[in-house]
């Protein structure tokens, strides 16, 4: 496990998916029924890319931030090709809907609007990894910047159960290819295990899962459907802890992991649950073998900072105090105030002072200012005044830290 003193996480962070331009946009909206593995070989999308990356690495230099990502610019949802670039796995255009769990909330709120749920990757043979996915995203991101920074730049990766939980039982692979989750989920962490190696041998250091999938088992609508089905939501939550620290058993020490837990964030700012983290609050901070989490904690819909009190000593919290889903900047005081509201419970469980706890923290936006390529209902000069006010804020409280 890291110490307090490492960098990775900093004061500052964002959660790595930021507002596309225009052009790259309305490029992706005229792929938008092109399989993504067939998207990521279009040349003029690939242009267009890299000089919106070139741009964006450079407002994040300027603005002061260390964790430096290509801003997801090259993904169509923030959890990319990872699934699909797969062996096993096959991309299917038109999904039968009763193959999906209608509680999970993200596909229920696709049903609402009519929409089809994202990208749906189904398991259709034997899983094995057959090349990085991120690994070509990579060096180009550190291409960008000076060779002593390339450790502080952040790669994001998709959650491990993203295409188990979504699915109803029995439906996330053939039962002539795996005969349970067990066996299914071993050749998922298997693919997670050597991708790690493949970006950490790369120069990687700094990883973060993006997980709304965690966070829904706190939706109390989600629970009542497992309980309907006779499902036991607690078992399945557990299985995916053991999924997790599966998946980065074999990590090198000085790699620093980091879960995001969010309620969803699709296009135009749109959520999908609701609930405090008071139900998994034990097992997230204690059971996974992760360095930091960064929690949403924008609205009321994310509860109250009570169950951080489960933070062990040795791990670390970025609070996502600053929302990414609209332009009102925040009060610089306030949240001033409410980190330090934090601190207290964070420093009380384990017998710290705030400051002992502070030295533990960090401030971020919710979540990403584009998890879905359409982007958030803000603009530009929004999301470059949020990410300053994010620098402001640690400031603030750790004047001159990264």
């Amino acid at each position: 496990m890291v110490t307090t003193k490492q960098r990775p996480p900093f004061r500052a962070e964002h959660m790595g998916s930021l507002l596309r331009p225009k052009a790259l946009s309305e490029k992706r909206i005229q792929l938008d029924s092109v399989k993504a593995l067939e998207i990521v070989r279009d040349k003029e999308l690939h242009t267009l890319e890299d000089e919106a990356i070139n741009e964006i690495v450079k407002v994040q230099l300027d603005i002061g931030f260390h964790a430096i990502t290509d801003g997801e610019y090259r993904r169509h949802q923030f959890w990319g090709t990872f699934f699909p670039n797969l062996e096993g796995f096959e991309e299917i255009q038109n999904p039968e809907w009763d193959m999906f769990r209608p509680y999970v909330p993200d596909t229920a709120a696709f049903t609402e609007t009519g929409h089809k749920p994202g990208e749906s990757i189904v398991c259709t043979g034997k899983i094995k990894h057959a090349g990085s996915a991120y690994i070509s995203d990579w060096e180009y991101l550190k291409s960008l910047v000076p060779a002593e920074r390339v450790k502080e730049l952040k790669v994001t990766l998709a959650a491990p159960e993203w295409y188990h939980l979504r699915y109803k039982k029995g439906r996330a692979y053939p039962s002539s290819v795996y005969a349970n989750d067990e066996e299914y989920f071993a050749d998922i962490a298997a693919a997670y295990r050597t991708e790690l190696q493949i970006l950490y041998d790369a120069g990687c250091r700094n990883v973060t899962i993006d997980d709304p999938n965690l966070a829904y088992f706190c939706s109390e609508k989600m629970l009542a459907g497992f309980e309907a089905d006779n499902e036991s939501a607690p078992a399945l939550l557990s299985s995916y802890i053991r999924l997790y620290n599966s998946c980065i058993s074999s990590r090198p020490a000085d790699m620093h992991l980091g879960i995001h837990l969010c309620r969803g964030n699709f296009a135009y700012s749109k959520h999908f649950s609701e609930g405090g983290y008071d139900r998994i609050a034990s097992s997230l901070f204690n059971d996974i073998a992760a360095d930091t989490y960064f929690l949403e904690y924008d609205t009321e819909r994310a509860g109250y900072f009570a169950p951080l009190k489960e933070l062990p000593a040795d791990k670390n919290v970025v609070l996502g105090l600053i929302t990414s889903k609209f332009g009102e900047l925040e009060d610089l005081g306030a949240m001033k105030r409410r980190v330090h509201e934090a601190a207290e419970v964070v420093a009380e469980a384990v017998g710290q002072s705030r400051e002992e706890a502070l030295k533990r923290m960090g401030v971020s936006p919710q979540c990403g200012f584009a998890s879905h390529h359409l982007g958030n209902s803000v603009s530009r000069e929004d999301m470059i005044n949020k990410l300053k006010l994010v620098r402001e804020l640690a400031d603030s409280i750790w004047p001159g830290e990264p």
